[in-house]
């Protein structure tokens, strides 16, 4: 096929998108003046069909999306329906407006970037790697995310041990005498921590829930209550939820979801996802040493927030998540394969938002030296310590942070040592 012929079928992939309401903006090959002459009348033809229009643009607008040179001398078409084309300009405007008041500095670039992103109806995702692709912006996604971890803390930490150890299946990867690491999925862990000796004291809120996702809810249920472990929310189904499930507590109180998600129209991305972790670990033969082949196959860590918005973006452009299920009052960010970081309304979660809080979210870096060097140069988010913070006979290294409303952000890669031969071999597989 002809470039000609080729150029023109790409405008009427776009304008058929625009008229579904995929996207808003769309933009053409750039042209020279002469080129275009010729192209426009029949682009507007075929954009005609769908009830598309067609601007001209000689001059169009620069971001950080794209290099700077890639319609330069060149004329582009914008294929829009609606008020999308004045969005265009005031977007524009608002560019040459920071630039004349010599504001158009690093985080003015990042942001009309994004703006410009969202009007071509670009993920979050997509916005972040066509930064990363033409600037020196990165996310945390960038250093390579391993696996996600949850710490909790406990006045009891033995018998946190044997509850999650014994009475839940887990299996213990690491001891290293003040706290426990547990394997809860593939690659999602779990940190018991004796809270004498660690960032948080029991007594601090626990405003945290720990979702187990499973198919065998009615199965769960029956044996934690033969196991007389408490109850906060009884099983219960309904025809056309999006998830089923019930919450049980753990020994000092923290709230555990066995949940089930199911076919509806919030999770349609989310399904997928969880079918092939399921799938996964039928493949992998892990045996469970608990009655009847009970397992977890993922894992969702409830956070609860005042701003929930703000801290979308905060996850998405910041550390570089990906939503995978938007329930309107909380969403989904996937952190590994098997583990997940969900955002709660406080308004309508099972915890209200408190300033403390008895938690650390972790993740296992592949690069935490340069995702370390590339925080403290940007200035992401409020650190700790200023520093790398090397553990005990170098088990291990890491730094802490806090996300905008206060949950600890801890950062880790481990090291060979005999405390982590295990975990060092599902790490790395």
């Amino acid at each position: 096929m002809d470039s000609y012929s080729y150029e023109l079928g790409v405008v009427g992939g776009f304008s058929e998108l625009i008229h579904a309401g995929v996207k808003k903006l769309a933009l053409s090959a750039p042209m020279s003046r002469e080129e275009m002459d010729v192209f426009a009348k029949d682009a507007a033809e075929i954009a005609s069909v769908h009830g598309v229009s067609v601007y001209r643009e000689p001059e169009l607008l620069v971001t950080d999306l794209f290099p700077e040179d890639v319609a330069r001398n060149k004329e582009v078409l914008l294929l829009y329906r609606g008020s999308t084309l004045e969005a265009y300009h005031s977007l524009k405007s608002d560019k040459e407006e920071l630039v004349r008041k010599g504001d158009y500095d690093s985080h003015a670039r990042i942001e009309i970037a994004r703006r410009f992103g969202r009007m071509l109806s670009y993920s979050p995702g997509e916005i972040n790697r066509l930064l990363a692709q033409n600037t020196t912006f990165r996310t945390m996604v960038d250093f390579g995310i391993r696996a996600n971890k949850l710490f909790l803390y406990y006045e009891n930490l033995e018998k946190a041990l044997e509850f999650y150890s014994e009475t839940l299946g887990m299996e213990v990867v690491a001891n290293y005498g003040m706290a426990y690491i547990l394997r809860m999925a593939a690659d999602s862990y779990l940190i018991l921590v004796d809270a004498q000796k660690g960032m948080h004291t029991a007594e601090e809120p626990k405003t945290v829930a720990l979702a187990l996702l499973t198919e065998q809810l009615e199965e769960w249920h029956t044996y934690l209550k033969a196991q007389k472990v408490s109850i906060k929310y009884e099983y219960q189904t309904k025809e056309g939820s999006a998830h089923d499930g019930f919450v049980a507590v753990d020994p000092e109180g923290y709230l555990l979801e066995f949940e089930r998600f199911n076919q509806h129209p919030e999770n349609e991305n989310f399904i997928p996802v969880l079918n092939e972790n399921m799938r996964n670990n039928k493949q992998a033969g892990q045996e469970s040493k608990l009655p009847g082949g009970l397992a977890i196959h993922s894992t969702i860590t409830w956070l609860y927030h005042l701003d929930l918005l703000a801290m979308q973006n905060f996850y998405q452009d910041m550390i570089g998540l990906q939503l995978v299920a938007d329930q309107g009052w909380t969403k989904i960010f996937q952190v590994s394969n098997t583990g997940f970081l969900a955002l709660v309304d406080e308004k309508r979660g099972m915890h209200s938002y408190t300033k403390k809080k008895a938690v650390n979210v972790g993740f296992v870096l592949d690069d935490l030296e340069g995702w370390f060097a590339y925080t403290c140069k940007n200035e992401l988010f409020e650190l700790y310590e200023e520093k790398l913070e090397i553990g005990p006979e170098t088990r291990y290294k890491a730094f802490v942070g806090f996300c905008p409303e206060g949950y600890y952000l801890e950062f880790d890669r481990f090291y060979p040592h005999e405390d982590n031969i295990k975990m060092l071999k599902y790490l790395n597989n």
